[in-house]
């Protein structure tokens, strides 16, 4: 998968080369639980992987794979799941995967209602069932709206957006992404050239609530944790800095770290190791990537190695997911917001 909102620039694989570098020798049987248009998965079995086990919780990413995934015989296997549950589908494993975001493939299609540059209903579910975004922005208080702007998207006019959502249904039904985004441009300064879109955050923070993406994400490192054999790698390719920030506090806590979120909070007990790190800095794009794939300029790859120490379950707010606790909330989604 890929950065969102990036327009109609074909899928390449972010960070693949970094990251079949980072696990060297690539063998045995790995999970890409992010498969998307299959690129990490091609990758890791051209490298040496035995087999790669896919998976997807989109239906169209399953679909659209079946003209070329029978080139790779029983070595490629491909499930339709959240990644959430990945030791559900298999353990024992290699190696585990996760390339975070929306995929380019669903970007441009404007029928699934991700993008803003591109009209269609406001839709934004990944599995294609569910609450969708229109459900959302029509149902939801003008409060919980504006805190998922603010936690989720960290647009700091979350208040001003919010309250724009609400004069705005109140007249008549928010049905399609171009609606959302004059919404949301009438409350924001014209974008300078370079800019992003005023709309960008918003529809990050929308689209990761309809789709529960900080809680996959920390069910799903967990998860990663119980599947992996001793020795097997986790890698994660992440391009904003939430989805970062708990990657890098995940492998704190799990690498034998306090994990703690701020120098002021109390003194935890020290993990037992269930990760190693060969380093704990975040692996970017080198200028040669960058020139040929403007999308990796966000990314950043982490990689830990499984140890023999047994999988526990983590707090959430402990790993930084926004909204975790009501306290965090509290603080940042309120009192720190403007608008």
């Amino acid at each position: 998968m890929s950065d969102p909102e990036t327009g109609r620039a074909p899928h390449v694989p972010v960070l693949l080369g970094p990251l079949l570098q980072a696990v060297a020798p690539v063998a045995g049987t790995w999970l890409d639980g992010t498969f998307g248009a299959g690129g990490y998965a091609r990758g890791l079995l051209e490298a040496g992987a035995d087999k790669v086990i896919g998976v997807d919780r989109d239906p169209l990413a399953i679909e659209m794979a079946q003209p070329w995934a029978s080139d790779y015989g029983d070595r490629l296997q491909i499930v339709q799941a959240n990644f959430a549950n990945l030791d559900e589908v298999a353990t024992g494993l290699d190696g585990v995967v996760l390339d975070l975001g929306v995929s380019s493939m669903q970007l441009d299609l404007a029928e699934r209602g991700f993008s803003f540059m591109r009209d269609g209903p406001l839709d934004m579910r990944m599995s294609q069932d569910g609450p969708s975004a229109a459900d959302f922005v029509n149902e939801m208080s003008e409060e919980d709206l504006a805190d998922i702007l603010y936690l989720y998207g960290e647009e700091r006019a979350s208040r001003r957006i919010a309250k724009a959502i609400a004069r705005e249904r109140a007249e008549g039904p928010i049905a399609t992404t171009g609606q959302l985004a004059t919404i949301v441009e009438s409350c924001l300064p014209r974008a300078r050239p370079g800019q992003s879109h005023p709309a960008t955050r918003s529809f990050q923070g929308l689209r990761i609530a309809v789709n529960d993406e900080y809680g996959a994400l920390a069910e799903g490192l967990m998860a990663a944790e119980r599947a992996l054999k001793p020795g097997g790698a986790l890698a994660v390719v992440t391009f904003h800095s939430i989805e970062d920030r708990m990657v890098k506090r995940f492998f704190q806590m799990r690498t034998g770290g306090t994990g703690r979120a701020n120098r002021y909070a109390p003194e935890a007990e020290e993990e037992v190791a269930a990760f190693t790190q060969k380093t704990r800095k975040g692996i970017g794009a080198d200028e040669a990537e960058l020139s040929v794939n403007p999308r990796s300029r966000s990314a950043r790859l982490r990689v830990g190695f499984r140890t023999k120490s047994p999988a526990e379950e983590i707090d959430r707010a402990a790993m930084g997911m926004p909204g975790a606790s009501k306290a965090g909330k509290t603080s940042k989604g309120r009192k720190g917001r403007r608008g």
